[in-house]
């Protein structure tokens, strides 16, 4: 297998996504170039597999800006899992597979380009991206120039069923809410969405209405002004509407004197509260309210036992990394796309390798997968977790409960 990486000027943007580690600060962007390229941009690439014509694969996502951890754990995952898809040959009925990789930076405009470059190259199969707004707008190239395209952590719940040729490899925020959900019984339940009044915490507030309000709940919510810093106030208005669950939507610097204000106003004692658990560098931002939280998760090293799991976890730990919450996405990503190759006979025919992963059903890293051919939503596991101490002054996750994929499959997509 032949991997091409192509280090890019860094370029930071800022990006919303639902649920999953709003709640806490988000980890320094990366100026360092990605894993295997050359300061200056030098390619360099692994051992050529003799055979046939190689099968050229494009992968756009983060390497540098805001997102680079996000697209380093997604490449992780995406090489154990051309590893585990391949046999650890790299080639697909007897083709090389010809990786090549380009750094998004977390810009549309950049994403974009690359995508025309590789499609004008003949690239028929194009895969990645941590952010939703650049995923749109791949979808939207995927749809202009008939190729297939699997979108990576991207969480925007529009990327199901936005057209024929886009599938992913992640989850969505819909799926996020519903597992926030499986912590009550919503019907009849008052949920309480705390969270910054801004398009992000908005969204948020959509989410929960559709989802867990739609199953019977009574949803309210307290939206608190970005440039607030005293959050008292704030959680003795939560206190005041005394509901069962309260479900935190929050991103940025203020997350520590939130959570605080929330600890200190006893709302962690007398309530359940739910939010999302990100990514490993994230899991010592909720201080000594860590313990009171209930964490919805779309994974962690550790939260799935079974043959891939292991699989994709001996590949990326004996390269020197750690799983992470988004590398599952790199590893099914991979999954599909040779899945979608042998059965389309290459990739030539996008139709043919479009059909092939409508409607199909496969074991991943998670446990059951199953790709819905009405809309390509992935149907998959979610996680009730916990964060325990480590002994050492940090935390760790602790699985709670697997969530059945059939339980919080999202709404089809009209």
């Amino acid at each position: 297998m032949r991997v091409t990486k192509r280090s890019l000027a860094l370029a930071v943007v800022t990006t919303t996504a639902l649920a999953l580690g709003a709640c806490a600060p988000s980890p320094d962007a990366s100026e360092d170039p990605a894993p295997g390229a050359t300061a200056d941009g030098a390619e360099q690439s692994d051992d050529e597999a003799a055979g046939g014509d190689p099968i050229d694969v494009g992968i756009i996502t983060s390497t540098t800006g805001p997102l680079a951890t996000y697209g380093e754990a997604y490449l992780a995952g995406l090489e154990a899992g051309f590893d585990f898809a391949t046999d650890g040959t790299g080639e697909v009925d007897g083709r090389p597979l010809n990786i090549t990789i380009t750094d998004d930076g977390g810009d549309t405009d950049r994403a974009v380009a690359q995508a025309r470059d590789l499609i004008g190259q003949g690239y028929t199969i194009l895969a990645g991206t941590a952010s939703s707004g650049v995923a749109l707008a791949l979808a939207e190239q995927a749809a202009q120039n008939e190729v297939l395209y699997i979108s990576g952590p991207a969480a925007a719940d529009a990327i199901s069923g936005v057209n024929e040729y886009t599938f992913r490899s992640g989850r969505q925020s819909l799926q996020d809410v519903a597992t926030a959900g499986s912590f009550i019984e919503p019907e009849g339940k008052k949920v309480v969405v705390f969270a910054q009044d801004n398009a992000f915490g908005q969204g948020n507030l959509a989410a929960v209405q559709g989802v867990l309000g739609a199953q019977g709940a009574e949803v309210s919510s307290v939206l608190v002004p970005e440039d607030v810093t005293e959050f008292t106030p704030f959680a003795a208005q939560v206190l005041q509407a005394q509901p069962e669950m309260v479900f935190v939507a929050w991103a940025g610097a203020t997350s520590g004197a939130m959570w605080q204000a929330l600890d200190q106003q006893g709302v962690l004692d007398g309530t359940t509260v739910v939010t999302g658990l990100g990514d490993v560098a994230t899991y010592g931002a909720f201080g000594a309210a860590s313990e009171k939280i209930d964490f919805l998760n779309h994974f962690f090293g550790g939260a799935a036992d079974n043959e891939v799991a292991q699989a994709m976890a001996e590949h990326v730990e004996g390269a020197g990394g750690t799983v992470d919450l988004f590398t599952p996405d790199g590893f099914v990503a991979a999954q599909m796309i040779v899945r979608a190759i042998e059965e389309a006979g290459g990739a030539d025919d996008v139709d043919a390798m479009r059909t092939a992963l409508e409607g199909w059903q496969f074991d991943g890293p998670k446990g059951s997968y199953e790709i819905r051919a009405s809309d390509h939503a992935l149907i998959q596991p979610m996680y009730q977790v916990r964060l325990v101490s480590d002994g050492n002054g940090g935390w760790t996750p602790e699985l709670v409960a697997e969530v059945a994929g059939e339980d919080i499959a999202p709404p089809e997509a009209s």
